[in-house]
C-alpha cells in the first residue's frame, strides 16, 4: 500500500469524512494539531510558571514577538520572555484563534486577544508557526496589530 494511500485512509477516520492533510519533508501537519497545539498554548499562559513550555516549544525554537524584532532563541531564552511579558496565571484575558492555512509543517493562526475585564487593550495578531515532529513549535512568529498602531508605514519625511 502506497503511503498516500494509507494517508487517505488515515485521514477518512471513522466519520468517513476526509480531513486534508499535507506531507512536506516527512513532517505531516493538519489543523487537529495545530488545535492541539494552540490549546496547549493557552493554558501555558494561564499555568503558573513556565514548565509546559517545553511541551509547546522545542529546546532550540525561534520566537519573534514582531517580525522586525530581534529573534528570542532556545526555550530557556522563550521562559524568561514569556515570564517577562505576562502578569501571571491570574491575568485575565480572553484569546481566540482562527486557523487560516496549513501547509506541510507550516500553519497561520488569527488570534484576538483581550486582556482585562472590562478590556484595556486588544491586540489582532498573525502567528506563522512551524511544527516539528514531535508536535513542538521550532518557529513562532507574531505579526500583532492593536487599535492605537498604525497599520501602514508612513514616510514622515515628505
Amino acid at each position: 500500500m502506497s503511503v498516500s494511500l494509507m494517508l487517505f485512509l488515515a485521514a477518512q477516520g471513522t466519520s468517513g469524512r476526509s480531513v486534508r492533510i499535507v506531507r512536506h519533508d516527512g513532517q505531516v501537519t493538519d489543523r487537529a494539531q495545530v488545535s492541539r497545539w494552540l490549546a496547549g498554548y493557552e493554558s501555558a499562559w494561564r499555568a503558573p510558571g513556565t514548565v509546559a513550555l517545553a511541551d509547546l516549544f522545542t529546546s532550540d525554537a525561534t520566537y519573534l514577538q514582531s517580525p522586525y524584532t530581534q529573534p528570542v532563541v532556545g526555550l530557556v531564552a522563550i521562559k524568561r520572555m514569556w515570564d517577562a511579558e505576562r502578569e501571571g496565571p491570574d491575568e485575565v484575558f480572553t484569546l481566540a484563534t482562527e486557523i487560516l492555512a496549513v501547509d506541510g509543517a507550516t500553519a497561520v493562526v488569527r488570534a484576538e486577544v483581550h486582556y482585562g475585564d472590562p478590556p484595556r487593550q486588544e491586540y489582532r495578531d498573525l502567528w506563522v508557526i512551524h511544527l516539528g515532529d514531535d508536535g513542538r513549535c521550532t518557529w513562532f512568529e507574531e505579526w500583532p496589530f492593536w487599535p492605537e498602531h498604525p497599520y501602514a508605514a508612513r514616510d514622515d519625511h515628505a
